[in-house]
């Protein structure tokens, strides 16, 4: 073994990168080491849409990350507010309760001043207009909570924290993949790795395991998230196959969490296996609020408008890949066309235009075209026509007496031309990990730190199940990487001046 470092970072997107940066700040000595090449680097976070979802308190608090926000984004904004409480009944209710309460509460009240700190290294920050934020009557106004994203996506993001990584003396060792963890004295003291055709052991005082889930794992998806699961197709990096988990698992780390579910969403039905880092969201198809979803025998088999996009995105993958052949289609008429996103005019999506429902469901491929057309029939009747649509809030225009309601903006489908956009699930991220305190110190079976080992990031357990609120990925990564960092760097120096 060479140089000791104090910290050795796992992995290499925003998680680990705060951790990085993190325990510089506090004085510790740290390598990063990142799986993919430089070109492919920052794992999941590089392939977001960089939203951050904070506790805010409207325009005064996206100024302190905004600060270039102008008069006239502020005259026409209606910003609103998103408290704690909201937050944390957020992230109860789309888990079911079952998120670790302990886990949930430091996401939430560390969350803004993360944000400001990440601001203060340089990340540059937006409002995100667009996606949770639609003009409507002249004015936009944000619902769901996300009112900020890092300039640039998840690359500005990750380019960022790099820079910044960088310019504080982090080492970046690219293209080095930890494959164990090594133990002395009862504590983790480094990291095995395979780098240039070799093995290698890396000595540090304290390690921190932030290399995403198993979602690029087939066999592990199959494994744990069931059958059918190795044919859906990964958003994100190739890379997170789940070697930090499995490290810590193979020294007596407690799985945690919910190990069947995941982060997964409607996406191009015909996108590449894995995630393109050059059209990061362009396969995403986030539009359905204001479509209906039919499968292949023309049938819906989901409540569209059940809730905002950003409460229900994440779990409507799981619903897709269930229904036969694993697709679904989503189906507009012209009078919704302008809330649609730009990924659903981007190159390689599979559209269909026509100007009658039947021409369309004609080209629908592996759709019953006489289902489709009751289907539609009946869905148009039971529209509430007397409420009045409204995309920025729960507008209560729904249908009644359909086997399957729509809660929300149900728009009769009848003005041509209409258009369907073939679909099936991408995972983004699994929910099952490791389980870790409120210190990311991660533990084992008896809930008894592993000395010297800690964790942030998609590989720790517990915090999302069956569902996640929009945003709040990097939100949890950015806050307890940024512990593990501190924590880590006052484990090694502490264990330094021990030594001494």
């Amino acid at each position: 073994m060479g140089k000791t470092y104090d910290v050795i970072v796992v992995g290499g997107g925003n998680a680990a990168l705060c951790a990085a940066l993190s325990a510089r700040e506090h004085n510790a000595t740290v390598l990063l080491l990142e799986r993919a090449p430089e070109a492919q680097r920052g794992g999941n976070s590089s392939y977001t849409g960089g939203g951050f979802r904070m506790v805010h308190h409207g325009a005064d608090t996206v100024k302190t990350v905004v600060p270039d926000l102008s008069e006239g984004e502020i005259a026409n904004t209606d910003f609103g507010e998103y408290t704690t409480e909201q937050y944390l009944d957020d992230l109860g209710r789309v888990t079911q309760y079952y998120c670790d309460p302990d886990l949930a509460e430091m996401l939430v009240l560390n969350s803004t001043e993360t944000v400001q700190w990440l601001h203060g290294r340089g990340v540059r920050f937006v409002p995100r207009f667009g996606r949770y934020a639609f003009k409507h009557e002249g004015k936009f106004k944000f619902f769901g909570g996300t009112v900020v994203e890092a300039a640039g996506g998840g690359r500005g993001l990750v380019q960022a924290e790099y820079t910044a990584a960088e310019k504080h003396g982090v080492e970046i060792r690219y293209g080095a993949q930890a494959i164990g963890l090594i133990r002395g004295n009862g504590e983790v003291r480094g990291v095995r790795v395979f780098a240039n055709g070799s093995e290698e052991e890396i000595s540090a005082k304290a390690v921190v395991l932030a290399a995403g889930g198993f979602e690029a794992n087939r066999e592990w998806r199959a494994r744990y998230l069931g059958p059918g699961w190795d044919m859906a197709k990964v958003r994100g990096t190739r890379y997170n196959t789940g070697d930090g988990i499995r490290m810590a698992i193979d020294i007596g780390a407690q799985p945690y969490g919910q190990w069947s579910g995941c982060h997964s969403v409607s996406w191009e039905r015909y996108a590449p296996d894995f995630g393109e880092l050059d059209r990061p969201i362009t396969a995403s198809r986030n539009g359905y609020p204001f479509s209906i979803m039919v499968n292949a025998e023309g049938k819906r088999f989901v409540d569209e408008g059940a809730d905002f996009r950003n409460y229900t995105y994440a779990k409507y993958g799981r619903v897709v890949l269930e229904q036969p052949g694993g697709f679904a289609w989503h189906v507009f008429d012209s009078q919704v066309d302008h809330l649609l996103h730009d990924e659903y005019r981007s190159k390689g999506t599979t559209k269909v235009q026509a100007d009658t429902l039947e021409e369309l469901v004609a080209k629908m491929e592996d759709v019953n075209p006489p289902q489709f057309l009751k289907t539609v029939r009946e869905f148009n009747a039971a529209v509430k026509r007397d409420a009045a649509f409204n995309p920025n809030i729960k507008d209560g225009k729904c249908t009644t007496g359909l086997g399957i309601e729509k809660s929300n903006w149900a728009n009769p489908i009848e003005k041509a031309p209409f258009s369907a956009y073939a679909v099936t699930c991408g995972i983004t991220f699994t929910f099952g990990g490791l389980k870790i305190d409120t210190a990311t110190r991660v533990l084992d079976i008896a809930d008894a730190p592993l000395p010297g080992l800690f964790a942030a990031g998609e590989l720790v357990g517990g915090l999302f199940y069956f569902n996640y609120p929009g945003s709040s990925g990097l939100m949890a990564g950015s806050v307890f990487g940024r512990i593990a960092g501190r924590e880590a760097a006052a484990h090694a120096l502490g264990a330094e001046a021990k030594a001494a």
